[in-house]
């Protein structure tokens, strides 16, 4: 299998793990070992771009802690050993992308929804540095619904003394394309009130992803709202790291939305340079 082909699987299993799971992503440019905390697959968004199949039911329905430091526990060492690289699903990838990047709190679902969020930040920081790993970042990917919760505050500043970075998605300019691309209850407003806060006390990434839907791109007024919000983030006091502006790259649960062009990608990250003045990465599908 190919570098390109790896990075358009992320399965979300590895062998005989329940939780944790090994992928190479094009955005950490390398290997990222992920943490599903929701194995239910239930989640506060319905985001129309999902490859989760939330039509079955999920088979492991709860986290059991133990066994997510275990499974951790060991791909860490199978990297440092370099036994993952004898691993057929990974033998492939160029000598450059072989290192461990990042731990990264993702899913089926959005991490910040699990109950003991600050417990599992806190142990898995804990798990790291007994490896010698300071220098792999923790990364939360995260729709900034629950910064306002304070298990999920706590959880934040473990993330900043651990090495971690945050990834939060902002994907719409207006409440309307927001709910056509989020299908959630959770007020747009709330999302950029948490982003804004939780920016203004360490800087932060945002992660947007944009699309064709029933074969339409998102229109000029609404990445010029877009670029409003993030400027509105940053008049704050916000600080914003980087926008990783990237499209579809494995197949979305519904077959209306495709990806965009690398060339309609630019474009738009051009905008975000050119009216928000921020560093802006782009990622094809």
């Amino acid at each position: 299998m190919t570098g390109l082909e790896q990075h358009r699987r992320h399965p979300r299993t590895y062998r005989d793990n329940r939780f944790v799971y090994p992928v190479l992503s094009r955005r950490s440019h390398g290997l990222s070992i992920g943490i599903n905390l929701n194995p239910d697959k239930v989640c506060n968004f319905d985001c129309i771009y999902c490859q989760v199949d939330r039509t079955s039911q999920a088979e492991t329905r709860f986290v059991e802690l133990d066994t997510v430091l275990a499974e951790l526990a060991g791909l860490v060492t199978q990297v440092s050993d370099e036994s993952l690289w004898d691993d057929t699903s990974f033998a492939d990838i160029p000598p450059g992308l072989r290192r461990l990047n990042d731990i990264a709190f993702s899913g089926d679902g959005e991490p910040t929804t699990f109950r003991n969020f600050d417990e599992i930040v806190e142990q898995v920081a804990a798990l790291k540095a007994r490896h010698g790993r300071d220098e792999v970042k923790l990364v939360l990917i995260t729709n900034a619904s629950m910064f306002h919760r304070p298990a999920v505050e706590r959880g934040l500043e473990l993330l900043d003394e651990n090495n971690g970075e945050i990834w939060a998605k902002l994907e719409a300019g207006t409440d309307q394309y927001y709910q056509l691309i989020e299908r959630t209850v959770v007020p747009f407003d709330r999302v950029l009130e948490n982003i804004g806060r939780a920016a203004r006390r360490r800087p932060l990434v945002i992660q947007s992803l944009f699309m064709r839907i029933d074969g339409q791109p998102p229109s000029e007024i609404e990445i010029d709202a877009y670029c409003s919000r993030l400027t509105e983030i940053t008049g704050s006091g916000g600080r914003l790291k980087l926008v990783q502006v990237y499209t579809v790259a494995r197949p979305p649960a519904e077959d209306r939305v495709t990806p965009l062009s690398e060339d309609e990608l630019e474009l738009i990250a051009g905008r975000v340079r050119t009216r928000c003045d921020l560093p802006t990465a782009v990622f094809g599908g």
